[in-house]
Formats: C-alpha cells, structure tokens, sequence
C-alpha cells in the first residue's frame, strides 16, 4: 500500500513536498498586511485574539488613550508603544508550524532518484535497482524540526540534514558520502 508522497526537482525538493502535504508549515496570514501602527491597532483591537496579544506584548494604556489612538491616525504615540504594536500585530499574523508527527520521524522512506555513494551511481526507484530504503526512525530530526518549527527549512538544508541525520544514523557513511545529484526525486514514506 503506498503512502504520501513528495516529489521535486531535488531530494530536498521532495522532501518538503512530503512534509507540507502532511502538516501544515509556518506561515503568515494573508489578511494581516498593514504597515501603519494605526492600521495594525485597529485590526488588533477588533479581535479578541489581538487584544490578547496587544496585552501579552506589553501595552497598558487606559481605554480614554486606547480610544484616542483609535481616533486619529497622526497621534503622536511614544515609539516604545510603536514597537509594542507592531510586535503583537507580527504575533497575531504569523502562524506556527505544526511539529513533526511521528509518522514523519519513524515513518519507512523510499527514495526515487539518482543516488550516488563513492563510484556507485544509480536510478533507485526503477526495475533495474529497488528504492532507497531509509528507516526514518533511527534518525536524529531535532536540527530538522528546529528549522520547520522556525519557517527556515529550505530544500537545501532539509537535504544536507536528512542525508547525515537520517540516511547516515541508519545505513552509514556510504562509500563516500551520499549524493543526490539527480533532477527529478520521489520520496515515500509508509
């Protein structure tokens, strides 16, 4: 039985496309664009969700000096309340991401694609030569996680990062390292 698959034009490619159909990555919130601090006090005031975070940034004003913000967008407000703004406005506007399941970190990969270890280079995934199998489970994700939770988790770095923290905590170093220097790459996870 097959299960999610990603595919890209690199390994890393791939793998991103796997994982953001699985969960959902950090991202910014389409309606929250404003760049004026009296755009963004107004958007924040209307929910219950902004004036929580108005509060958890650190704004304690009275309503009488809340409601003359509000009225008039050339009011002269202190920068340090500027910056307490736009600071609950950026908490509000960007979502985290979801972390990584365990269906993702102990899941069963098989690779599609050009691999290469030393002189050995081969299309996996054809009826000439089976997939890569890599079992997920015996990988260290942490710096994998720590780059998705934090929206920085680039095909190049998820690469770099899944062939030594995954690929060689399961099968080794491989004859000279591992390389993917194929243009087309299928990852499945089961």
């Amino acid at each position: 039985m097959a299960g999610p698959t990603g595919r890209g034009g690199s390994l890393g490619a791939a793998l991103n496309d796997l994982l953001r159909s699985q969960v959902t990555p950090r991202h910014r919130l389409s309606t929250y664009n404003a760049k004026h601090w009296h755009a963004q006090l107004s958007q924040l005031t209307a929910t219950h969700r902004g004036q929580q975070a108005l509060a958890d940034a650190g704004l304690h004003v009275t309503t009488k000096t809340l409601v003359n913000w509000l009225a008039d967008s050339e009011y002269n407000v202190r920068r340090s309340y500027l910056d307490i703004i736009h600071t609950a406005y950026e908490n509000v506007a960007i979502v985290p991401a979801d972390p990584l399941p365990d269906r993702i970190k102990d899941g069963q990969y098989e690779i599609s694609g050009v691999v290469k270890t030393g002189d050995d280079e081969r299309t996996r995934g054809t009826v000439h030569a089976a997939p890569l199998r890599i079992d997920g489970s015996r990988g260290n994700w942490d710096a994998i996680e720590e780059l998705w939770l934090a929206g920085e988790l680039t095909d190049d770095e998820f690469e770099d990062h899944f062939i030594d923290d995954v690929i060689v905590e399961d099968i080794g170093e491989g004859t000279d390292g591992w390389e993917f220097p194929g243009a087309s790459y299928s990852v499945e996870v089961r």
